[in-house]
């Protein structure tokens, strides 16, 4: 299914793309392939079983376009697609599937990843060497995106530090509010809010991993982008708890359980902090007003100092901006040299149209 074609130098083709993962995020990107002209949807990836088999028009809520969802890894590889917008959930390790994203990279595919892969160099030569790999042997390229990482905490501290010489620290805070999100999966699975203390405590080996995972990835693309090499990263947790009984989307949070956490990450170069990154997550923002209000702030200390704070209504929806995110890379990464693709590599993305952009 594709919208209407607007011609370029490359021709009049459009862009095929496969949706990997059909959640919130998924489904706005599909109602983005199909609404945005230049871009047509090639086939879509489901993990539920039970979604395989229908519209994939009818899972994002648009109505019948008459491409078939599936569940089957296989039936992707196989597609003719130029690009993959791999979009799992954020529950999951995003390096647990590389073998599958080293396959759609191999099989000529580009991939946009939604969750990880923001600076995959983080994780140590093999990882890279085999997504290298995958890319020569395909022709393609792999690029990580997102709003925070992928916006917030690398490209605007990146972009404001333009206006600065001399920088001695960079810092980027996110505070969330999930009073209104209203999967449990996010709120008490991944969040831990409403777990006691004990079971909260219990689980925190894999979160903090996970975590560090992935806010490293934003710390190196910031320290790499400064010419800067960060020695460590050291990880601090605070969390709070709920100081009542109280309801939100997801469910009751009870008087005594996780209701709030901040996580600070601190690249360290020198024996001290270089770049920062605070993420304050609160089941009801108006029940825990310590650590500030919900919104982002980013700080780049140096001649001058520049700083950039929103508040909660920054962006109409975050699903949204993740999803427009990836779709506007589309045509930049497919136009990219084979290889790892980071902020640092490629031209600057826009929401314009990609007629200019298009393959032949």
């Amino acid at each position: 299914m594709s919208g209407p074609l607007v011609s370029g130098p490359g021709g009049t083709r459009p862009f095929r793309v496969v949706q990997w993962a059909t959640g919130a995020l998924g489904r706005s990107v599909i109602r983005g392939i199909l609404e945005r002209p230049g871009f047509e949807l090639a086939g879509a990836l489901v993990y539920d079983r039970a979604k395989a088999g229908q519209d994939v028009g009818v899972l994002a809520g648009h109505g019948p376009v008459g491409v078939t969802a599936t569940a089957d890894p296989q039936d992707i590889l196989d597609l003719d697609a130029d690009c993959v917008v791999y979009a799992p959930s954020p529950s999951k390790d995003p390096f647990s599937e590389l073998d599958t994203v080293c396959a759609l990279l191999a099989s000529g595919k580009n991939v946009i990843a939604t969750h990880g892969y923001v600076y995959p160099y983080v994780h140590g030569s093999r990882l890279v060497a085999d997504l290298e790999d995958a890319c020569k042997r395909g022709g393609v390229s792999v690029h990580g995106t997102g709003v925070n990482p992928g916006f917030m905490s690398d490209l605007m501290p990146l972009t404001l530090s333009r206006l600065s010489r001399g920088i001695t620290h960079v810092y980027a805070r996110e505070c969330s509010d999930f009073s209104g999100h209203p999967s449990r999966r996010m709120v008490r699975s991944m969040m831990g809010f409403g777990k006691t203390e004990e079971a909260y405590l219990r689980a925190l080996r894999t979160t903090r991993a996970a975590m560090q995972s992935l806010v490293a990835e934003s710390l190196h693309l910031v320290a790499a982008g400064l010419d800067l090499a960060l020695d460590e990263i050291d990880v601090d947790l605070a969390y709070r708890p709920a100081p009542a009984d109280f309801t939100i989307a997801s469910g009751t949070v009870a008087k005594g359980t996780i209701a709030a956490s901040r996580w600070t990450f601190s690249g360290m170069a020198g024996g001290r902090p270089a770049i920062t990154a605070e993420l304050v997550y609160k089941a009801d923002a108006t029940r825990i007003p310590e650590w500030g209000p919900p919104g982002y702030a980013v700080r780049v200390e140096g001649r001058p100092s520049i700083t950039l704070t929103t508040d909660p209504e920054w962006v109409s929806n975050g699903t949204s901006a993740a999803a427009a995110h990836a779709l506007n890379a589309i045509p930049v990464v497919c136009a990219a040299e084979p290889g790892i693709r980071t902020h640092l590599d490629l031209p600057l993305i826009t929401g314009r149209a990609c007629s200019r952009l298009r393959r032949t």
